[in-house]
């Protein structure tokens, strides 16, 4: 009877071992620092540029990609007033050397607030690559970007991280 004691729960064990892990929510927020940028203005008329820039912040919040460095690497197209279109890439960087690579992609409108047209951006962010803890799983989620002064952005993503399947 012990035998079969034991091969029972080693069974249950395994499988527990072996379930899927839940995903994990983020929630997360970081003011971005300008470091370097590059910006093209068309030189047609129009007020368009794209700004290709690399910020540097810190994370605060919750989840795996909390308390974390982050780099930005972004190409941000921009056409005022009708909007842009920023992209690029989200490096986080754990305190253990842990590295996500985060794609994002949103959408920039331009919105009259009294003196001067803001812009509202909204997009969406997927883990695409990682080191460490983030090297077998997947996430995506919401992201904003907003002003924190006039050269900074506030980076905030909504979302959920997993395991690969």
């Amino acid at each position: 009877m012990n035998v079969l004691k034991t091969v029972g729960l080693t069974a249950i064990a395994t499988m527990i071992l072996l379930s899927p892990a839940n995903a994990e929510p983020v929630s997360v927020q970081a003011v971005m620092v300008p470091q370097e940028s590059i910006r093209m203005d068309f030189g047609d008329g129009s007020n368009r540029f794209v700004l290709m820039v690399r910020r540097e912040g810190e994370s605060e919040g919750t989840g795996a990609l909390a308390n974390a460095s982050v780099s930005e690497f972004g190409w941000h197209d921009i056409d005022p007033p009708n909007g842009g279109d920023p992209r690029g890439y989200l490096q986080f960087t754990t305190d253990n050397g842990d590295v996500a690579n985060i794609k994002f992609t949103v959408r920039a409108v331009f919105i009259n607030d009294g003196d001067k047209p803001r812009l509202a951006d909204y997009g969406f962010w997927e883990l695409v690559s990682g080191t460490g803890q983030f090297a077998s799983m997947t996430g995506v989620g919401t992201l904003t970007i907003k002003s924190a002064s006039e050269t900074d952005r506030l980076f905030s993503l909504e979302g959920e991280l997993g395991p690969r399947p």
